[in-house]
């Protein structure tokens, strides 16, 4: 089940507001020119921003995503239909030969359980061509970036066209490594409506990871710092050995 975050019909038309400029997402498209990809699936690609980019470039895209409220979103962007748009999680999207997923933002990490990790490794492992490539990041657990979040409820009021002025609050509500939870709070001040929308990440370690990928069909080419972030996130290029 989505997040509110991205499910919620009035949180995801605001999302991309909230999110600001995507920084990282020009380093993908590097990174797919690096990789000689053509055909890409993005796995939760929420509000579509980078399947849109990827799609500029003429690019064959995917992308798929649990909340139907963001893939709205998505659409809305995607005005000349260039991306094929799938509403559901990794098994449901057909093989197709892909030659690079990836997984942007906290894709990675909101799958809390081991099996759910494992089978979306072997989704892709599936729609990918043999030897095609998996890039995803996740968060360093030892920058401990849980704890600046706490120190900053990251109040923030938006006048956003067409909904007017929303207010979003932030605060940690749990911490349990490898499990993080935190909440925000989003208040429509044109009408006073509050939704809430509650998240938990899981924190992997740069072995844990690495481990599982080797454990379902990957071997680990690189693991880079995001550029966008030095310090804070690994990037994981790994590639398909079958």
């Amino acid at each position: 089940m989505p997040d509110a975050i991205f499910a919620h019909p009035r949180l995801a038309p605001v999302y991309d507001a909230f999110d600001g400029d995507r920084d990282d997402l020009t380093a993908y498209l590097d990174i797919a020119d690096e990789l000689g990809a053509d055909r890409v699936l993005d796995v939760g690609c929420g509000t579509g921003s980078l399947a849109v980019l990827l799609a500029g470039t003429g690019r064959t895209v995917v992308g798929v995503d649990p909340a139907e409220a963001s893939l709205e979103v998505a659409r809305s962007k995607d005005e000349a239909a260039t991306v094929t748009w799938v509403h559901g999680d990794i098994r449901t999207v057909p093989p197709f030969g892909a030659d690079l997923a990836v997984m942007t933002g906290n894709v990675a990490q909101v799958f809390v359980t081991d099996d759910d990790w494992a089978e979306t490794l072997r989704g892709v492992h599936v729609v990918l061509r043999p030897g095609g490539y998996l890039v995803f990041e996740t968060r360093r657990s030892e920058h401990r970036a849980w704890e600046e979040w706490a120190a900053d409820d990251d109040r923030l009021i938006l006048d956003i066209p067409g909904k007017g002025q929303v207010e979003r609050r932030r605060e940690v509500t749990e911490v349990s490594l490898p499990f993080v939870s935190f909440r925000y709070t989003y208040r429509f001040l044109v009408d006073g409506a509050m939704v809430i929308s509650d998240s938990t990440l899981r924190f992997r370690s740069r072995d844990e990871v690495e481990s599982s990928l080797v454990t379902h069909g990957y071997r680990v080419l690189d693991v880079r710092e995001a550029p966008d972030r030095p310090g804070r996130e690994f990037v994981f290029i790994a590639q398909s050995t079958t």
